[in-house]
């Protein structure tokens, strides 16, 4: 019997948060993303591997808090930016692809601005991407964002935020100080991170408004 998109999503449907399949054409993979492009899931690509996981609440709650906190920054600095949340980003001849936890144009924003489609092939990746680590991908997609030359990538770990910069061979490697946003370094937002478990969290961006007003370099 065929495994179908459809079959993968019946599964997902009767409680499985991940799955795992080998030798997967990339004309199945288009097709999941097909059927998949209004439910809230993650699916990874590799060379023939893929991976599909239904988000805990507390990958959830970080990519969120992250999110807001990065809105707030380029408010009030009066950064241009522009969200694509988890938009997947794929390259067919790589036989990559992927969703990132969260993704922003910075300095390349004025050039999709007034796209609503992107294809990588002429269009910029992402500036930054979010990829929060706290649950287990059996695919890594740190080497898929290298593949789609992201040049940036804040990683959180379940305990900490921290920034990498892809090198010139094709890997990432730890950086204190953020491209997207030169005056910031990544680690401080993890003060504001280690607040909200005890917490609401408009009191945790009120106190990252404040600072970013108040303290953050110019």
């Amino acid at each position: 019997m065929t495994l179908t998109a459809s079959d993968l999503l019946d599964q997902i449907d009767e409680g499985a948060e991940h799955l795992l399949l080998e030798d997967v054409t990339w004309e199945f993979y288009e097709a999941l993303l097909g059927e998949t492009e209004t439910r809230h899931l993650r699916i990874t690509y590799d060379e023939g591997r893929l991976e599909l996981m239904s988000p805990l609440p507390r990958h959830e709650r970080v990519k969120q808090v992250v999110g807001a906190m990065l809105t707030i920054l380029a408010v009030e600095r009066d950064i241009p930016m522009w969200q694509l949340g988890s938009t997947t980003f794929r390259k067919r001849k790589k036989r990559k692809g992927l969703e990132p936890d969260q993704c922003y144009y910075v300095q390349s924003e004025w050039k999709i601005r007034t796209k609503d489609h992107l294809d990588l092939k002429v269009d910029p990746p992402p500036d930054l991407a979010l990829e929060v680590d706290v649950t287990n991908w059996s695919i890594k997609r740190l080497p898929i964002c290298a593949a789609l030359a992201v040049p940036e990538i804040w990683r959180h770990d379940g305990k900490k935020l921290f920034g990498l910069h892809l090198a010139t061979e094709g890997e990432y490697e730890p950086a204190e100080t953020s491209l997207a946003f030169p005056f910031l370094r990544v680690a401080e937002l993890n003060r504001f991170l280690e607040m909200w478990p005890t917490t609401e969290e408009t009191a945790v961006l009120r106190a990252f408004r404040d600072w970013v007003r108040a303290e953050c370099p110019q």
